[in-house]
């Protein structure tokens, strides 16, 4: 059964939407806003970091990529997803992404959109919708929330650092800690785990996915202007400077009414440290150096 309303949070990676996804989520009144269409028509899976360099001839990114993905595992497909049949797909995300007041909440990123699309028009009632069209056809009564990062060399730097971790979310990073005794994992894999490359810095990894991100920043304002939108915006940074404002502005904008009842649980740890901090000047710095002496030599008398 389709959701009453819905919404849709579209994003770049590292922008804040997890954060915005999460507030939502809590308010138990907005839906369950997921990445519930990240996986790729030709996999069935999310991106894996390599895919973000697809096309990118430095051998070192990929090599350093290489070496840090030693033991990793493929992210599992759903059993429920099918290319061939992506309409019961879809109605399980609405079962799971609605809440009991009948609001459904999705997160999309601009990466893996097209291949969305390809598949929401491979269900034959679809099919021939022109892309304006074709969200509100299956989502009803569809808003557009759009979060944006004003800082975007932060943004890049960030996306770099989760890529080598392959973690996107402090939860994830909890759980990748769990101990032999817990969940059984054979002790070569924990070997493997605590003897990983370090993290490391790589201008050129930076400025391609700076360049990759203010490029679907400017797909997303395409498809706006393509399709007559007019979303509803959240600064990431203004949303994390007065987290609970923020949600309740938010949700006064989706026409929601929190509960009576709610209290804001404490927010998500922030995964931005002093390696973000330190690479996010030398990325800076070296990009500046480039075209600027960035302390000129006073001349001599």
């Amino acid at each position: 059964m389709k959701p009453e309303r819905s919404y849709i949070v579209c994003a770049t990676p590292r922008s804040g939407s997890t954060l915005v996804c999460h507030a939502l989520g809590e308010t138990g009144v907005a839906g369950r806003p997921e990445e519930y269409y990240e996986a790729l028509r030709h996999s069935g899976r999310p991106r894996r970091p390599e895919e973000y360099f697809l096309g990118v001839e430095d051998q070192s990114i990929r090599d350093h990529l290489g070496e840090r993905s030693v033991g990793s595992e493929l992210a599992p497909r759903s059993p429920l997803w099918s290319r061939a049949a992506y309409d019961r797909y879809l109605e399980w995300t609405f079962e799971a992404g609605t809440t009991p007041n009948g609001v459904f909440g999705a997160k999309l990123m601009w990466g893996y959109f097209g291949d969305f699309v390809s598949l929401v028009r491979n269900i034959p009632a679809y099919r021939d919708l022109p892309l304006a069209e074709l969200l509100p056809a299956v989502f009803p009564d569809l808003t557009f929330v759009r979060v944006v990062r004003a800082n975007k060399v932060r943004q890049a730097v960030s996306l770099w650092k989760a890529v080598q971790t392959a973690t996107w979310r402090e939860d994830q990073a909890s759980s990748n800690a769990v101990s032999v005794e817990d969940d059984g994992t054979p002790p070569y894999r924990t070997f493997i785990e605590e003897h990983r490359p370090a993290l490391r810095f790589h201008y050129r990894a930076i400025d391609h996915l700076l360049a990759q991100l203010i490029t679907e920043e400017a797909a997303w304002d395409a498809f706006f202007e393509h399709s007559g939108i007019k979303p509803i915006l959240v600064l990431y940074e203004n949303f994390a400077a007065d987290y609970e404002t923020s949600t309740l502005n938010l949700l006064d904008r989706l026409d929601l009414s929190p509960p009576p009842d709610l209290s804001f649980k404490p927010r998500m740890k922030k995964q931005s440290d002093s390696v973000n901090d330190d690479w996010t000047k030398r990325y800076s710095e070296l990009r500046l150096g480039t075209e600027f002496d960035l302390v000129p030599v006073p001349a001599a008398r």
